[in-house]
Parts: C-alpha cells; structure tokens; sequence
C-alpha cells in the first residue's frame, strides 16, 4: 500500500516538473485583478469625459477638431492603461516565479511571447488605420476582438482558462461592433470585469 501511495507521489511530482517544463505557469492571478481595475478606471475616466465634462460631445464619431481632442485623450488613457497593466504584470509574474523556484525568461515564455505579439500587432495596427480612417466605432470591437484572437494563441503555452477568456473577449468585440454606441461598456466589461473575474479565478484555483 505504502509502495502504491509513493508511486503515485512520485508521478504527481512528475507531472508537475512536466507542466513546468511546457507551460508558463509564473502568470500572476492577482495581476489580471488589477489590470481589470486599471481598465475600469480607464473607462470611467473615459465615460466621464464624454458625457459629463464635454456636455455637449454628440455625435461620436465625426470628425471636427474638439472630437479628435477628445479622441487622443483616451488613447493616452488607454495607453496608460495598457503600460500600468504590462508592468504590474511582469513584476507580480517575476515574484512568482521566483516563488516557484522557476525563472521567468525562458523558453516557454519566449513562445508565449511570440504567440501573444503577432495577433496584437497586427490588431494594434489594424486600430491605427481604422483611427487614422476616423473609424472610431470600431475600435474598441477590434481591440477586443485580436485580444481574444492573441489570448487564444498563447493559451497552448499557459493555463487553458486563458483560452476561455480569449473566446469571451471576442464575442464582446462582435457585439460591440453591432452596438458602437456602446464601445465604453464594452471595453470596461472586455478589459476590466472580465480580467477581475479570471484573475480571482486563477488566483484561488493556483496560488491560494
């Protein structure tokens, strides 16, 4: 009995050092937490630029001089945003790592980045020349949408939870392309509610 209980010690630890080995298992649950809240704050900020600082702000979208100051506005924001959420990132995923005795550059995680830069990029783009078209309406849906596409493609190299998130953010984009009015609730349930949700998750299912 003692011999099966240490077999089946000895293939759990395997297992784990196997994981290790093929998946970046250093990403923080705790950072997603506080991306979410950075990308709510970001919409706030944005949701109270447009309807209650600038009263007068309709028609979103068009292309007068006031509504593109608006517009770099929140790209900054967003752009903020975006920084604020990487670094937080980076240093929770670094703790952990060392955490795990693990370090945080290595093979995997190179293909991890690898797979998350290409989508991204090319999204990134993608939203430069629809915002550069004044295609504004369709930002936040291809935003939400290559994120997913780039949560999907990395999700081999990480936890698969990630992938589930991936699929959401995308019907998000998809709806939100439908409703363009409503690009600011979208965003704050793609980039803020939705990576609260999944980072508590992943934070009391693998760290806690």
């Amino acid at each position: 009995m003692k011999d099966k209980e240490d077999y089946e010690k000895d293939l759990a630890s395997i297992r784990k050092m196997m994981e290790r080995s093929v998946k970046f298992i250093s990403l923080s649950g705790l950072s997603g937490v506080l991306a979410g809240i950075y990308a709510l704050a970001g919409s706030a900020y944005g949701y109270y630029t447009l309807y209650y600082a600038q009263p007068n702000f309709e028609n979103y979208g068009t292309t007068n001089q006031d509504q593109r100051g608006l517009i770099l506005q929140l790209e900054i924001v967003a752009v903020l945003v975006l920084l604020f959420s990487l670094g937080t990132g980076l240093i929770l995923s670094a703790r952990k790592a060392k955490k795990l005795g693990v370090t945080v550059w290595n093979a995997t995680s190179k293909q991890l980045l690898n797979d998350l830069l290409i989508p991204l990029c090319s999204g990134g783009l993608v939203v430069i020349v629809l915002l550069t078209k004044e295609y504004f309406s369709l930002a936040v849906p291809m935003c939400l949408i290559f994120y997913g596409l780039a949560l999907i493609q990395s999700s081999r190299n990480t936890y698969d939870e990630i992938k589930y998130l991936g699929f959401t953010e995308i019907i998000l984009g998809l709806v939100s392309a439908l409703l363009p009015n409503y690009g600011l609730i979208f965003s704050a349930l793609g980039f803020g509610v939705m990576h609260i949700i999944y980072g508590a998750v992943m934070y009391f299912r693998y760290e806690n």
